[in-house]
């Protein structure tokens, strides 16, 4: 049920017979208008009106940070934020601002999340190409497709991404603005590659000089730098660029065509001084990387993160558990390359890379578990694909509890991205980013691989952005004005 509170009026006027004399004013200066005085919709029209005010009652909340069910909670969103969670039976007839436009929804014990955070994707891997295709990449065709990406993911119940290579500044600043719809973005610019690396997709017949590559279906996602000169100027570039962490790859992956999975990139030198760049600004590296040798490689020289780490061993995920360093690991990129629907992505010799990787997934995720390492969400999906993004949760509780792969992509995922105290949880202060789901994921997290059946409503900042029960109207559709 939807309750919709009325703006209250404003008072009338009172007209008085004598209007008061007044002492004249003091000459004032003119005042400063933003925009040099053009009114803010003209320069930016596409932005949103103010978000209204949303009380929803006997809602089972999700608790992510303890794994349990807060049942019949009435949750207030306000202004982008949540602004209260309290016990629907305690709530009598809040005191509403006069300007507000309110409105109640009884979620009749349906439960409420928080926003999925997807650790590792790729932006401008957009589809609209049947193989990996570097020849083809283009990246002005990337730019105009990005934002039904961007859309997709978002109507998934991702409210928030970690791009580890190729999401620009301008991408990320136009889905803040509201331009079109998507998740909030966290970006690395593009990922550090060494000559023959991950990263450098030419290939051993390409006699073409070093420089900016092209990864994906239709984008750039990566930078080549060697020697510990390049490296460094290639970590600020990306800072400058507008990074919010760094990228680099440190082993042999599935893509690339010149190098083998237990290839070990870069030397100790050139990744300390990466790692030293990064921490210069408050921030942190996160590597590629698959090996126990490439694992320890990158952290022995100061990386915080690593991005799959499909083939580690128990003591290398204790060593990982006990350096604090986090696990963001991709299984349905390597389950969606090997089935046969996507046969035709990776040449025949990638394949074979792929079925390498895919073997050891999901004891990779057990091992970690077991030994303390903090997990977080990821898919790594690229091209057609970016379909599949939701069937990671299924994958991943074949070898973890559905709590702690949830815990994944909310809190731990919230935590790496030091945002804990803003996303990943349902509590007063935090981004209103929220899923009104129909199943509860701590029992099954499966139930997310089909959001088209299991996520009824997508709330980031405040605003509904996709629905799918008619309780909960979509609010980010300017209505335009009837002529007939």
């Amino acid at each position: 049920m939807t309750r919709r509170i009325p703006t209250r009026a404003a008072p009338p006027a009172q007209h008085l017979s004598q209007p008061a004399l007044q002492p004249p004013s003091a000459p004032t200066s003119p005042p400063i208008r933003p925009h040099g005085g053009i009114p803010a919709h003209l320069v930016k029209p596409w932005v949103l009106p103010p978000q209204k005010t949303y009380i929803l009652h006997n809602a089972n909340v999700v608790d992510t940070a303890h794994a349990r069910i807060i049942p019949r909670q009435t949750v207030t969103l306000r202004s982008g934020l949540i602004d209260s969670v309290q016990p629907t039976h305690s709530v009598s007839h809040p005191v509403l601002p006069a300007s507000a436009s309110v409105v109640e929804v009884d979620l009749d014990g349906r439960y409420l999340c928080p926003g999925l955070i997807d650790c590792h994707v790729h932006l401008t891997a957009v589809a609209g190409s049947a193989s990996l295709g570097f020849d083809e990449a283009d990246l002005a065709v990337s730019y105009f497709r990005q934002p039904f990406l961007c859309q997709q993911m978002l109507s998934r119940g991702f409210t928030s991404v970690r791009d580890t290579g190729g999401a620009t500044l301008a991408l990320k600043e136009a889905i803040a603005d509201d331009v079109f719809p998507g998740p909030r973005v966290f970006l690395a610019n593009k990922a550090i590659s060494q000559t023959g690396g991950h990263g450098d997709v030419r290939t051993a017949h390409d006699k073409a000089g070093g420089g900016c590559c092209q990864c994906g279906t239709q984008s750039s996602i990566s930078v080549v730098a060697d020697g510990v000169s390049a490296c460094l100027a290639a970590a600020r570039e990306q800072l400058r660029q507008g990074a919010d962490f760094i990228k680099i790859m440190v082993g042999g992956g599935v893509a690339s065509p010149t190098d083998r999975i237990e290839n070990t990139q870069f030397t100790a030198a050139e990744i300390r001084a990466i790692a030293d760049v990064a921490d210069s600004y408050g921030t942190y590296v996160t590597a590629h990387a698959y090996t126990a040798k490439a694992i320890r490689h990158a952290v022995d020289n100061g990386v915080r993160g690593i991005e799959h780490g499909n083939m580690l061993d128990a003591d290398t995920a204790r060593y990982m558990a006990a350096r604090g360093v986090w696990l963001t690991p991709t299984l349905i990129t390597y389950k969606a390359m090997g089935e046969d629907q996507y046969s035709a992505f990776l040449p025949p010799e990638n394949q074979a890379k792929n079925q390498q990787v895919l073997a050891r997934g999901v004891a990779s995720l057990r091992l970690a578990h077991d030994a303390g390492v903090t997990i977080c969400h990821g898919s790594d999906l690229l091209g057609p694909l970016q379909a599949e993004q939701s069937r990671e949760f299924g994958l991943r509780a074949q070898g973890l509890p559905s709590p702690v792969v949830l815990q994944g992509a909310t809190v731990h995922a919230a935590r790496m991205l030091r945002q804990e105290q803003r996303l990943g949880q349902i509590k007063k202060g935090f981004a209103a980013d929220l899923l009104v789901l129909t199943a509860n994921p701590l029992d099954d997290v499966s139930v997310l691989d089909e959001p088209e059946k299991s996520v009824l409503v997508v709330v980031k900042n405040g605003r509904v952005y996709t629905s799918r029960w008619s309780a909960m109207e979509e609010d980010t559709k300017p209505r335009g004005s009837m002529i007939e």
